[in-house]
């Protein structure tokens, strides 16, 4: 465990914990969660020392949300949209498919004051082993969907660019959801005057955006992954044909995406708040491809496709703006 006052690193026994979700309230008041590639969902102690497995979905989740009832909304890209109760270990399958089909690519969700569920389905091509596919040859099959109270299950927005982080805003208004392709954050207005059309919270992001989520200060966080890298980008706009064959390159011999830990900060104006880029070696730590990221009180939580661990910044160490 890396400890610094300012950026710390919280080791979970599993790689890839992707997202995190911290209990504010309940006997669990102040730890984090999290689920990692082998299938486990961890809780973690509000001071780290110590870490449970509390669940195992059986497949990859993804992103993680807490239901007011205290279970665990789970996207799991290999399952689908899961609920998960921490206490029991229980592990009950909400859907795993829409309009019969099932879904490829389950990823990140948030829940509604009134019970419904937003969740995005990132590829209707690919699955979670070749999300580098589907990034690469810009598929634009990415969709948010939403399953009422009642359980009825809506397409509310498809062609999206690999869907992938979903928030709502404070007052329920609207629904945003990442567009890691298009470096972009779509928002889909619930209710007010422009209720039914579509805009952009977000544009041109200094990355690709991965999850998102609203913080205790209101302001929709972004995880940015990766910076934008003009190789990708070039690539995207090159015919079908070669961006399918550079995903056939070896792993070893792909580019590889600079080691960062950034994320930046909206309010419902679209108002870029904070841009916070570190170096975790500045602070004696190693950590990378920032895909999860959650503010509560002034901290921010962070998790990562692909490191084993979590890891938290102190936000009042940095100014508004670029650190």
């Amino acid at each position: 465990m890396t400890r610094n006052p300012v950026f710390s690193v919280v080791p979970v026994p599993g790689a890839g914990a992707e997202d995190v979700v911290l209990a504010t309230s309940g006997p669990d008041e102040g730890a984090q969660f999290t689920g990692t590639e082998d299938g486990a969902i961890h809780r973690i102690s509000h001071d780290g020392r110590r870490i449970d497995r509390v669940a195992h979905t059986g497949g990859r989740p993804l992103g993680i949300e807490f239901a007011p009832d205290g279970r665990l909304l789970v996207c799991d890209a290999k399952r689908g949209l899961l609920w998960v109760d921490p206490a029991s270990g229980g592990v009950e399958v909400i859907t795993e498919d829409v309009s019969g089909t099932p879904m490829m690519f389950c990823n990140n969700g948030a829940i509604g004051s009134d019970g419904s569920l937003w969740w995005s389905d990132s590829s209707t091509r690919y699955g979670i082993e070749k999300w580098k596919d589907d990034f690469v040859q810009h598929t634009r099959t990415g969709r948010l969907l939403r399953m009422a109270p009642g359980g009825a299950v809506e397409t509310v927005l498809d062609g999206l660019a690999f869907a992938n982080g979903v928030a709502l805003s404070a007052a329920e208004d609207y629904v945003a959801v990442a567009e890691t392709g298009a470096r972009t954050v779509v928002r889909h207005w619930i209710d007010g005057p422009r209720r039914g059309t579509r805009d952009f919270l977000a544009t041109d992001l200094p990355g690709y955006p991965d999850n998102i989520a609203r913080g205790s200060d209101g302001l929709i966080w972004i995880s940015i992954a990766s910076p934008t890298d003009p190789v990708v980008e070039t690539l995207r706009r090159a015919p079908l044909a070669l961006r399918k064959a550079v995903t056939k390159i070896p792993e070893p011999l792909q580019p590889k995406p600079k080691q960062t830990v950034r994320a930046v900060a909206y309010d419902d104006h679209g108002h870029r708040v904070h841009d916070i880029d570190v170096d975790p070696a500045a602070f004696g730590a190693s950590y990378h491809m920032v895909t999860g990221v959650r503010e509560h009180d002034g901290k921010l939580w962070m998790g990562s496709l692909h490191e084993p661990a979590l890891a938290c910044l102190d936000l009042s160490a940095f100014a508004s703006g670029r650190s």
